[in-house]
């Protein structure tokens, strides 16, 4: 039986309309984890009521509860992801957030800052180049700086970045737009939990999933070849 989980091919979702006590297992697809790793799926249920679990997911169920209102009848969103941050971190009773931002949104991460700074909540920040080290000194060949590969070219520092908001005890970090890979670095690093505000895609003006809808950018995607 396969175990590799498969749910974005599910064809109905049975988890959305069905309580696991009254599914028919047999009937669920061949890869449908409910049906091929039910104890993996009960530990997890005995985790979510335990801390440090239950202190993020709880403020978190309640933040998106109260991300929508029911207007005119119908049930819509009305909160941005900035303004569900900020609520939150409230619901946890954060006092200092952590920003870790790529130096190509300085603008967005000052903005940012302000936003969080007018709800009264201390604000941590640290930009990608901190540390003006140049890439080959942390391992990086010369031939992939985007430069001159013969000139000084400030490498991304995710770990420093990591380091340095560990030490100013943030309790939440927030990235904004580290590059991919930094981003995990990043969160590897990180002592306090991390939530991503801005992902970045250079191309499309950070709004990745534009790419997944227009016939423009799907050769770009399903190319073979590296640039």
């Amino acid at each position: 039986m396969a175990s590799t989980p498969q749910c974005a091919k599910c064809p109905v979702f049975y988890c959305e309309s069905t309580a696991f006590e009254k599914l028919n297992i047999s009937t669920l697809p061949e890869n449908c984890p409910i049906r091929t790793s039910s104890d993996v799926y009960k530990q997890s249920v005995i985790e979510y009521k335990e801390d440090p679990v239950r202190r993020l997911y709880v403020p978190a169920t309640i933040a998106e509860k109260e991300a929508y209102q029911r207007i005119r009848g119908a049930l819509m969103a009305v909160r941005p992801r900035i303004k569900e941050l900020i609520e939150f971190a409230k619901l946890l009773n954060v006092g200092k957030i952590g920003i870790a931002f790529c130096a190509g949104l300085r603008d967005e991460a000052l903005r940012i800052t302000r936003f969080l700074e007018k709800q009264e909540f201390t604000v941590a920040s640290t930009v990608c180049k901190c540390g003006a080290v140049d890439k080959t000194s942390l391992g990086v060949d010369k031939k992939y700086k985007i430069g001159n590969s013969e000139r000084f070219e400030s490498a991304c520092n995710p770990v420093l970045q990591a380091k340095l908001l560990n030490k100013a005890k943030t309790e939440i970090n927030v990235i904004v737009g580290l590059c991919i890979g930094h981003d995990m670095l990043f969160t590897m690093n990180s002592n306090a939990p991390v939530t991503t505000l801005i992902v970045k895609d250079r191309l499309l003006g950070h709004n990745p999933v534009i790419g997944l809808y227009t016939s423009y950018h799907r050769p770009i995607i399903e190319s073979q070849e590296r640039t």
